[in-house]
């Protein structure tokens, strides 16, 4: 379950104290909200929760693609496991190559009347939605299915990435006020589950009838079993519902959110360079230890979603209730978050790291003893893990901006090069973990669409879903236990240096 960075580095600029008009912020109205309150840089509800909602649909298709994608490019498309892996990696790194330059030229874009980074949400809606259907079309043609699924996934992710760059940067540009961003990054969080309930709900409903125990009921032959055209129609009915959600809930976004002004724009002048920016944001400490920790994390999250599915079809006896256990994850999950939300305030962001833990001896748990109550308390308690491993990262990441903004001084514009160069490297990680696990299974003699796997490929399962992300997930909690982290800062600092908690992409 979700989510995803040029010169010689400028001196330091010397501030000069801003004019009293530039420390007021204008209030930020829209289509569908009435004003935040400025002085106080507080957002109102409406704007939080429209702006959660611009979130859901790329939720929606990722929640899809990690559960099933995997599953039907196996057993309904029938591609052997070695081209899926090349899929899965080409893909991923198709994603994380488009976030550097998504960076890149979002920062370059000038402001329009929607702001800086709204006409790029928008932009890419009507592509995405074309791309996310035909992910889930099986073309007439066999010999090269796997270079369309390959073609057609790189696309796909690329696009969500000049999507979702601007819209968590968007998090910077709504208010000067951290505590006002955690809490929208928490609406935000809290829609993004409920798309990725909704995308794993709705999508799994559709395309049940196309992986039933019945498949392997109705063939006596050991082999390949044909495939069903009721199996390619569900597919295309449940892409065609993920595919509506991005029009419907990007016109939400655009409606209820307007982007702020940057006030520290007119103050500050001009800032770094893309590639300046991004040689000083890889040289913080604080950025280091957060990227590198959730470099494991996420991608042990990302491998323990892709092969539950998997999982409970050849490696366990629990076929009939790989829907209900999804449902559970993602239901957990969503519940926890206000939960983790009201631990990160009490306790802090580093404390809240250690729910993260709870996902490693359930995990293994899972592969040891793979029964039906045991994968339903295993799914619980993943999901309570799941959600503190998405929530923090993104709750952690504007501290980092706003500590790396009063250490250097330098002029706006950094806000892209952090969230973009972030996902860059989680989606490398995810890209690498995915591929080669993947790649594990040709070894271990996986055959595409077979009712009957061999016992090494069961055995390699059981690696995948125990093993192999509990050991990235205790690596990830060392380093960002023992590394540094950012420092909130005050609200006496944030006003000393002109609203410098939002930033422009000028």
């Amino acid at each position: 379950m979700a989510v995803s960075p040029e010169g010689t580095p400028a001196p330091p600029v010397e501030m000069s104290p801003a004019p009293p008009e530039a420390h007021t912020l204008e209030p930020a109205g829209s289509l569908l909200c009435l004003p935040q309150d400025s002085g106080a840089g507080r957002l109102s509800f409406c704007t939080k929760v429209c702006y959660g909602i611009g979130g859901v649909p790329n939720q929606v298709a990722s929640s899809a693609i990690a559960f099933y994608l995997q599953l039907f490019l196996l057993d309904v498309a029938q591609i052997p496991a070695a081209q899926v892996s090349l899929v899965l990696f080409g893909g991923k790194v198709s994603g994380a190559a488009a976030d550097p330059l998504a960076g890149f030229f979002i920062n370059r874009s000038r402001r329009t009347g929607s702001g800086r980074l709204m006409p790029w949400v928008l932009g890419c809606t009507p592509f995405i939605a074309l791309a996310s259907f035909f992910l889930w079309f099986l073309p007439p043609f066999t010999s090269l299915r796997g270079l369309w699924y390959t073609a057609l996934y790189c696309l796909f992710q690329a696009l969500t990435t000049f999507f979702q760059v601007p819209y968590t940067a968007l998090t910077m540009l709504l208010t000067p006020s951290p505590r006002e961003r955690d809490s929208a990054t928490v609406y935000r969080m809290t829609l993004e589950m409920a798309g990725t309930l909704m995308g794993a709900t709705v999508h799994g409903l559709i395309v049940s009838g196309a992986h039933g125990s019945h498949r392997c009921k109705e063939t006596a032959l050991p082999g390949q079993v044909a495939i069903s055209p009721n199996a390619t129609h569900l597919y295309s009915i449940a892409a065609t519902v993920v595919a509506v959600t991005y029009p419907v809930c990007s016109s939400l976004l655009c409606l209820g959110v307007k982007e702020r002004p940057d006030a520290s724009a007119r103050a500050s002048g001009q800032g770094l360079s893309f590639l300046a920016g991004l040689r000083l944001t890889v040289r913080h400490p604080p950025y280091l230890s957060l990227v590198i920790s959730f470099l494991f994390i996420s991608a042990a999250v990302q491998v323990e979603q892709s092969y539950l599915v998997l999982f409970c079809a050849h490696a366990s006896r629990l076929h009939d209730h790989v829907q209900s256990l999804v449902l559970t994850i993602l239901v957990s999950a969503v519940l926890s978050t206000p939960m983790w939300e009201w631990v990160l305030q009490r306790f802090g962001k580093r404390m809240s790291a250690f729910g993260i833990f709870g996902m490693v001896p359930f995990a293994i748990l899972l592969a040891a003893v793979p029964t039906a109550p045991v994968a339903y308390v295993v799914a619980f308690v993943s999901g309570v893990s799941i959600a503190v491993s998405l929530l923090l990262p993104w709750s952690m990441l504007p501290d980092v901006v706003d500590e790396f903004q009063l250490q250097h001084q330098h002029g706006p514009g950094l806000e892209t090069i952090f969230y973009s160069s972030y996902v860059f490297f989680t989606k490398l990680s995810g890209a690498g973990a995915l591929g080669i696990s993947t790649l594990s299974l040709d070894f271990a003699g996986y055959e595409s669409g077979a009712c009957k796997q061999a016992e090494q490929v069961v055995v390699t399962l059981k690696v995948l879903i125990g093993a192999m992300p509990a050991c990235m997930i205790l690596i990830g909690l060392c380093i960002l236990m023992v590394g540094p982290t950012a420092k909130v800062p005050s609200r006496n600092s944030s006003r000393s240096l002109g609203r410098r908690t939002s930033y422009s992409l000028a």
